[in-house]
């Protein structure tokens, strides 16, 4: 079938539906300009038997919706209307929620139903529900939708505000003051659904002294006292601040200015952007290092020999302290004699990304930082590939770009979860790459592949990995299902008879290797690369990185060319073959 994708970008939601339809044998093409006559060329042009929008955040035109069927994915249960749809329903502390699939017409949301699914709600960001449990449920909705209108036979049911089953309503986008977090007042726990229901935008606004900031990432800690008015900070650890409650302490994890004309407009971990804004006298007013048992971005759990690592960053970034924690995390969990298999298992909504562009684009010195941040992370990878005596999988539960994408690849097993969407390449900011990716890739996939892979910057869906190589195997989708699985795949590992001959075989095969080149010559061939790209103020990578953190849209060509990703077989990622006005979004991708 003919379809096309009509999305404000091609974020996460959008690759996946773009990958699932692409397996499935369809001709898919992506319109993401927000231009109506871009739309209109795109569709009058291709002429699809279907349009399908999985994030569409602007009105289709009328001459587009009356002439082809078109298909919304809405983030709300049937009759939900409005445009902070799981905003209002983590605010109201709704115990489930869902997806609606809508056919366009006249009035926004208001359209035929073609199908709902349900999920209960977990407490988390609204990020994280989005990422999760609504892009698996949106995509179900259009397969099943698909199939319906193949049939011919089915016919949407009309939004009914009459019947007993919808529960939805017609509700306004939330503005700040609904938002507003009274320190005074408000404990722990509605600090907290109050930033989640902004995560990851718009945020929070607050102040931090006598500068507005919006904020991101809480998390909240009753084991922590102190004696401070609410509001106030009571400490820092690992990139976060701390901040006291009337009933505990909440930590913030990444802020932003409120003013656009900040020095650094975009997000930035909370203690960095304070340090920043805040006098050296205000910022120590604070403790300026504490333990907490609540926010700790690293963290081992230990079972039947086998270590999970989580390391949980915010938006999947690894800036360069956070690297080297990680780093020094491995080098403890390797010397333990108790551990046989170590488990990455990334952070809850990303698995990475790699290095972390924020952080860089706020130094000093971006090309110092930059390359600071990729020596750091190279640090990393070399240490899971050289974790001798240990077998190392990868955890892909969750989505992976750019040196994130390679990273696991440095394990000997990558069990992923069905679903997952990885971007192994990084051209799209101008970057060559490292993280050993021209030694942990080939070996995988194979050359060919891995210059395929690298070229085209076409995602590849969970089963495509497995496909080619790059996963060994891939679990259930569920998320509770997913870790069962996981568990049982490395215990059945730590306790394997044939464990001594698992790691010698293991040693031996990375011993082959570096005779026949050194691991240190993939990395310095990459490097001198890197540098070079770091160190020319006139590369790409420095305007594409200053234009991806500030949200800025690249031109287009002629500002008259539309974007569009025409799909291949199901072996082989899609080529890109046509650019639009919207930057390139697929490696870096930060948020929903």
């Amino acid at each position: 079938m003919k379809i096309l994708l009509l999305a404000s970008a091609y974020n996460g939601m959008c690759q996946r539906v773009h990958r699932e339809l692409v397996i499935d044998g369809h001709d898919v093409e992506i319109e993401l300009s927000r231009r109506k006559e871009d739309m209109l060329r795109s569709a009058f042009r291709f002429r699809p038997e279907l349009i399908i929008c999985p994030y569409l955040k602007y009105r289709i035109p009328d001459e587009i919706w009356r002439q082809f069927t078109c298909l919304i994915v809405h983030p709300g249960i049937e009759g939900d209307r409005g445009p902070s749809s799981l905003d209002w329903a983590i605010t109201d502390e709704s115990p489930d929620w869902g997806v609606t699939l809508l056919q366009a017409n006249e009035e926004m949301d208001a359209g035929d139903i073609w199908g709902t699914s349900a999920f209960p709600m977990r407490n988390v960001s609204k990020a994280s529900i989005y990422r999760r449990e609504v892009i698996q449920a949106a995509v179900k909705l259009i397969k099943a939708a698909i199939n319906d209108f193949a049939g011919r036979g089915f016919r949407p049911r009309p939004l009914d505000y009459s019947s007993p089953r919808v529960r939805g309503r017609l509700l306004p986008l939330m503005n700040q003051e609904r938002r507003a977090i009274d320190w005074d007042s408000d404990g722990c726990a509605d600090i907290v659904r109050k930033i989640n229901a902004a995560d990851s935008f718009p945020g929070v606004a607050d102040s931090i002294g006598s500068h507005e900031v919006f904020l991101y990432g809480a998390v909240s800690d009753t084991g922590i006292e102190h004696d401070q008015t609410p509001g106030e900070l009571v400490a820092c650890s690992h990139g976060a601040i701390c901040r006291a409650a009337r009933d505990g302490v909440v930590w913030i994890r990444q802020m932003k200015p409120i003013d656009r004309d900040s020095p650094y407009p975009f997000k930035l971990p909370a203690e960095d952007l304070t340090r920043h804004l805040l006098s050296d006298s205000d910022f120590r007013a604070g403790r300026p290092e504490i333990s907490s048992r609540a926010y700790r971005e690293i963290r081992v759990a230990t079972k039947s020999g086998v270590a999970y690592v989580d390391f949980d960053f915010y938006n999947g970034a690894m800036n360069t302290d956070q690297c080297k924690r990680l780093k020094k995390c491995l080098e403890e969990v390797h010397a333990r004699e108790d551990v046989r298999v170590v488990a990455l298992m990334g952070g809850s909504d990303f698995w990475s990304n790699g290095i972390h562009l924020n952080c860089i684009e706020a130094a000093r010195d971006p090309a110092r930082e930059s390359w600071l941040n990729i020596n750091a992370i190279n640090d990393v990878v070399r240490q899971i590939i050289t974790m001798a005596g240990k077998v190392t999988v990868a955890a892909l539960r969750n989505n992976a770009g750019a040196g994130g994408a390679i990273m696991p690849l440095a394990c000997d097993r990558v069990f992923i979860r069905e679903g997952v969407v990885l971007n192994p390449h990084y051209r799209n900011m101008g970057l060559y790459g490292s993280e050993y990716w021209t030694y942990l890739l080939p070996r995988r996939v194979g050359r060919k592949m891995a210059q395929r892979l690298t070229r085209e910057c076409a995602p590849l869906l969970a089963s495509e990995a497995l496909d080619i190589g790059v996963a060994d195997t891939l679990a259930s989708e569920d998320w509770r299902d997913y870790h069962h699985e996981l568990q049982s795949y490395c215990e059945s590992l730590a306790r394997d008879r044939q464990f001594s001959k698992l790691v010698a075989r293991k040693d031996q095969g990375l011993a082959q290797d570096e005779r026949a080149r050194p691991l240190e010559e993939y990395r310095q061939d990459e490097l001198v690369r890197m540098k070079e790209t770091f160190d020319d103020p006139e590369s790409s990578y420095h305007s594409l990185r200053y234009q991806f953190v500030r949200k800025i849209p690249l031109p287009t060509k002629d500002e008259a060319k539309s974007r569009a990703l025409r799909t291949v077989k199901k072996q082989v990622p899609a080529e890109t073959t046509r650019t639009n006005s919207s930057r390139p979004e697929v490696a870096y991708e930060a948020s929903e």
